[in-house]
């Protein structure tokens, strides 16, 4: 009986020790670049290299992503001011931050802007005239999950839709 709680109780230390270490891996790219906040471009290029994607925003600010995907659960936005200096290190595929597409509203291009272009598949639905993009990200920082973003023809996110990634199940891994 004690060698069933003491292998129980390191079965949930490992599993602790897991899990602390996968936040501090999510953690520390958003930590490190809030502390260059202030800093030059070049700065931000010093410490994280270049970036995936680069956007010239409308209100003459920029954004840069460094991106995990297709693989990874994560991207990170590095917003910069009109001289140049940064103003804002996050996780752009966070559920919150996710959640501010704006349905009816959006384009591709603001899809693009705030979390990255896709870097799965697109798919296109004939006969709901929908083009997709999905990216892989935790929902709630836990699940590993897809958003996916529905197109119309014209460009406009009609809707969106979070499923279970299918790279994490493990009957679809066997395949």
């Amino acid at each position: 009986m004690n060698s069933v709680i003491a292998n129980g109780a390191r079965r949930l230390m490992l599993a602790l020790g897991v899990a602390m270490l996968s936040a501090c891996t999510t953690l520390r790219p958003v930590q490190e670049g809030t502390k260059l906040v202030g800093q030059p471009q070049a700065a931000v290029q010093a410490a994280f290299g270049p970036p995936t994607d680069v956007f010239q925003l409308r209100d003459g600010t920029s954004r840069w992503i460094y991106t995990q995907q297709p693989l990874g659960q994560y991207a990170y936005g590095a917003d910069f001011d009109r001289n140049g200096n940064l103003t804002r290190f996050s996780n752009v595929l966070s559920t919150p931050e996710l959640y501010k597409a704006q349905v009816g509203t959006w384009t591709r291009q603001d899809v693009a802007e705030h979390f990255g272009r896709t870097r799965l598949p697109v798919e296109y639905y004939p006969l709901m005239r929908r083009e997709v993009w999905s990216y892989r990200f935790r929902h709630e920082d836990v699940w590993p999950s897809l958003y996916n973003f529905y197109f119309d023809d014209a460009g406009i996110l009609r809707q969106t839709q979070i499923t279970p990634d299918p790279m994490y199940d493990p009957d679809d891994r066997r395949r």
